[in-house]
């Protein structure tokens, strides 16, 4: 990985530092880029969040060779992972790769480790048109996610994403507000309920909504008729003061596990996170700004390598808190303090 993350700092130069931890402080406020808005502190309690929180360490068991598979939305994964759709190569990334080459390498890259990649939207246009080819290619092995556009835009795509062959769709109703999009005149918006309920049955395919950060509104996503939803500040980059999501993930998980699939990203960096992750809740967990820079540094060789150092540390996490399956991981893995 350190010749991919090495390559990755001068092709990404200006726009990504690739540093040593991810963690949102060097590029504050660097959007278009890979930052957080504002003063960071969104993306930075991402990292910070999943940082505090400790494993307790247990060695007297059995558990040798832990199992990382679990089944997602009808699918199998070798490992709880997705990569998150992440798009705009050319003004968020410097550009040292094509949107096209990019795509490939997360799609493929996925598809070769058996876990999923998922394809970004927004403008221009190019961005989820590489993103649906490339699914379409990989035989519909993708999620492509759409932006909260109005009715005409929104329905168009969703009709392109089912060409795709997927079977799968997401909406990042995080990206409400982003940025970027507003400077190019295409904002995007939240969705009232009815609206919401009335988008997801007209999809007619599995839907995923990205970008839930309370407990009531992970209800509201259920009733709504999702299949799924991510717990999500869309990294940092549209709202400031967001608290981290592995804060607000386990109240979300007491409300929704079991009845939805839940996922999760924003700070996870390792396979430690990973295991974290579900020891608080979640099913599975969408990782980005890595995925990114493995995708730019190395194309699929980065992303398959990326992927293979991640099942290699989960399972070592799992095997030091004897968790035997990732399908189902104890709580109780988490250290809580003195007692």
């Amino acid at each position: 990985m350190k010749e991919f993350r090495d390559n990755a700092k001068k092709l990404m130069e200006k726009y990504c530092r690739v540093c040593p931890v991810c963690n949102g402080r060097a590029c504050a406020g660097e959007v278009p880029g890979m930052g957080g808005l504002g003063s960071g502190s969104s993306f930075i309690d991402n990292v910070t969040a999943l940082a505090n929180i400790k494993f307790n360490m247990r060695l007297i068991h059995d558990v040798t060779e832990p199992d990382t598979e679990v089944r997602i939305l009808g699918k199998t994964l070798a490992l709880p992972v997705l990569a998150a759709p992440i798009g705009g190569v050319s003004f968020n990334m410097g550009g040292g790769v094509s949107e096209d080459e990019y795509i490939r390498a997360i799609v493929n890259g996925c598809m070769a480790k058996s876990i999923l990649g998922c394809t970004g939207d927004g403008v221009p246009e190019f961005i989820h048109k590489t993103g649906f080819a490339a699914i379409r290619e990989a035989g519909g092995h993708g999620i492509p996610f759409i932006k909260p556009w109005e009715d005409e835009e929104l329905f168009a795509k969703i009709e392109l994403a089912k060409a795709t062959g997927t079977d799968t769709i997401g909406m990042d109703i995080d990206a409400a507000g982003l940025i970027t999009l507003r400077r190019m005149g295409r904002p995007v918006s939240p969705k009232p309920l009815e609206k919401l309920a009335d988008i997801i049955r007209k999809c007619g395919m599995k839907f995923i909504l990205k970008g839930i950060m309370t407990a009531d509104e992970a209800e509201l996503a259920l009733s709504a008729g999702a299949d799924a939803i991510v717990v999500s500040n869309h990294g940092g980059r549209v709202l400031d003061h967001a608290p981290g999501t592995a804060t607000v993930l386990p109240d979300i998980a007491a409300k929704v596990k079991g009845k939805i699939v839940l996922l999760v990203d924003g700070g996870v960096r390792s396979g430690g996170d990973i295991l974290k992750m579900l020891a608080l809740g979640a099913d599975a967990v969408m990782i980005g700004r890595p995925f990114s820079v493995a995708a730019v540094g190395g194309l699929q060789a980065g992303v398959e390598k990326y992927i293979e150092v991640l099942q290699s540390e989960l399972k070592q996490a799992m095997v030091l808190t004897g968790t035997r399956s990732a399908a189902a991981v104890d709580r109780r893995i988490l250290f809580s303090g003195p007692r």
